[in-house]
């Protein structure tokens, strides 16, 4: 549009480290939802999102998710990364990391690589840490029904000294 004025892309507040090299990487803000913003429904972007107020639905970002304290999210989510300081009510599914500070506050189940949890944070889930070869698909529920199956299936790991 002729009288658009282009967003300034501010520098990302808390960068995730590349998991190559255990540098950071340096990307850029894309999508605020502000403090006194309400989103309800399907939220896509293939940016770093920062949520500082509500959202309800569902979030996807192939990048970063930051979730900053006092902000609540009430969706399922799926992203390369997350940081969570407020309050989270759905499952996530993510690709990296996923950092709970002290203040978090998260309900529901987790599937990914690398869990970071400071001491403060509550948990409510059940959580799948992938990369372990040998075990596929989703976890087995808990109880007796599949119990004497599961433990049949997984195989204790070795410890080499």
């Amino acid at each position: 549009m002729i009288f658009q004025k282009p967003a300034p892309k501010l520098p990302m507040p808390m960068v995730p480290e590349d998991q190559l090299g255990g540098q950071p990487v340096r990307d850029e803000i894309e999508t605020v939802v502000g403090p006194s913003v309400n989103v309800e429904g399907d939220f896509v972007s293939e940016g770093n999102i920062v949520v500082k107020g509500s959202v309800a639905g569902s979030v996807t970002t192939s990048k970063h998710l930051l979730i900053e304290q006092g902000a609540r999210v009430v969706a399922n989510v799926r992203a390369g990364s997350v940081k969570i300081s407020g309050d989270l009510k759905g499952n996530m599914k993510i690709r990296e990391s996923l950092e709970l500070t002290a203040t978090a506050r998260v309900i529901g189940d987790v599937e990914v690589k690398v869990l970071v949890m400071e001491a403060g944070a509550l948990l409510y889930g059940k959580v799948a840490m992938l990369g372990i070869d040998g075990v596929e698909g989703k976890p087995g529920r808990s109880g007796s029904r599949g119990a004497s199956k599961r433990s049949e299936e997984f195989q204790p790991l070795e410890i080499i000294e």
